[in-house]
């Protein structure tokens, strides 16, 4: 069991989208924090060390921290802009 920190600016960003997308990821974020973690890619680039998780159209990226079983969402955004 993983402990989710959303950050300020995706709480502001998911409050953007349309509820039935919220819902979508909001069941995303919980299979992040039930250690859901096999689907999802690493990212690569200028973002390295980071992970994607899709829903739908959105990407949830975030960081996982093994020590202290934290996952931290730092942005939710649409895939077209997300990167």
């Amino acid at each position: 069991m993983y402990k989710i920190i959303v950050a300020e600016p995706a709480l502001k960003e998911l409050s953007k989208i349309d509820r039935s997308d919220q819902q979508l990821i909001f069941n995303k974020i919980k299979d992040l924090k039930n250690g859901n973690l096999a689907q999802d890619k690493p990212l690569k680039g200028k973002h390295k060390g980071k992970f994607r998780k899709r829903a739908g159209n959105y990407r949830i990226i975030y960081l996982k921290e093994n020590e202290i079983l934290l996952v931290t969402v730092i942005r939710i955004a649409h895939r077209k802009e997300v990167y």
